[in-house]
């Protein structure tokens, strides 16, 4: 647990300095794809599905 941890951690670093580049390049998206990956395995994964369900709850219901 404490290893996926630390590298959840330094995948969103990474993340974090990408973004702050500005360009998005396949080792960019692929530190992406594999800090999904491994945050869905930590114990925050259900705490997230729950924010993005109920963010999108209130979006759907929004009028123009």
């Amino acid at each position: 647990m404490a290893i996926s941890i630390s590298l959840v951690l330094l995948l969103v670093v990474l993340a974090v300095i990408f973004m702050r580049t500005g360009g998005l390049k396949f080792s960019h998206a692929t530190v992406c794809v594999l800090l999904g990956f491994f945050l869905a395995g930590t114990s925050m994964a259900p705490t997230i599905a729950n924010g993005i369900s109920t963010t999108a709850g209130v979006v759907s219901g929004l009028n123009p």
